[in-house]
């Protein structure tokens, strides 16, 4: 029982805006989802990449929060769990992970039979599935491009977490098929040497870098947006 409590505890602080929706957290990746809507006046944003410098920057909490508010606005969300060498979503969203990205372009089972319904509302998961040995490859290849037409065809928004870009190429590759990129960016944490490095990575790709996210920035408690939003988690 104090198991399952933790667990819910843990899904519940990387899920805030959905659990928590009326939050400061929540407020800011409401904020995220305008200006990302913003960024693209013409035309909606159907693929879209989020990225770090580094491991453990935020990204998959980014993705995974960022998936919920466009679900939350009444979209067709696909979260992709596209870092097939340290997969977490299935962690955050409390679910399996024997199927997913690497069985579909493996062909081993459908699009349709690895994704996975959530808890939240319109808002879909494909996770990683079984590590494959060679995750750039399966993210290059031509059966990757037709998930990718084949995921667009059933969703308003694709969202991909990615491997950091500078750890490995994947997260290159990803943003090179994708229509935009956002780089997670760990206040206090990502030296402003990486995060330059990981920008013009993402750029190199000949990808578009939507913007960038500055996680974990402690706001003065004094500050009067804090107060105003504080009241209401």
């Amino acid at each position: 029982m104090a198991r399952k409590k933790k667990v819910l505890q843990q899904t519940a602080r990387k899920l805030i805006a959905h659990t928590t929706p009326r939050s400061y957290v929540a407020e800011q990746f409401r904020t995220l989802r305008t200006n990302i809507t913003f960024s693209s006046p013409d035309a909606d944003i159907r693929t879209m990449v989020v990225t770090s410098a580094a491991p453990s920057e935020g990204k998959s909490t980014t993705s995974a929060n960022l998936a919920v508010v466009f679900a939350q606005e009444g979209k067709r969300v696909l979260l992709v769990d596209g870092d097939m060498r340290k997969p977490t979503t299935h962690y955050t969203f409390h679910t399996g992970n024997t199927t997913g990205l690497s069985s579909v372009l493996t062909r081993q089972t459908t699009a349709e039979e690895a994704i996975r319904q959530t808890a939240v509302e319109r808002l879909d998961l494909l996770t990683c599935g079984p590590i494959p040995p060679n995750p750039a490859e399966l993210l290059s290849s031509k059966s990757m491009d037709a998930l990718i037409r084949q995921l667009t065809g059933m969703y308003d928004l694709v969202i991909f977490d990615a491997p950091p870009v500078l750890s490995v190429t994947d997260g290159q590759i990803l943003s090179n098929k994708c229509e935009g990129t956002i780089l997670v960016i760990n206040s206090g944490h990502t030296e402003k040497e990486m995060a330059l490095k990981a920008k013009e990575a993402i750029e190199s790709s000949n990808s578009r870098i939507i913007g960038a996210v500055l996680n974990n920035f402690e706001l003065p408690k004094d500050s009067s947006y804090y107060q105003y939003y504080g009241a209401t988690e």
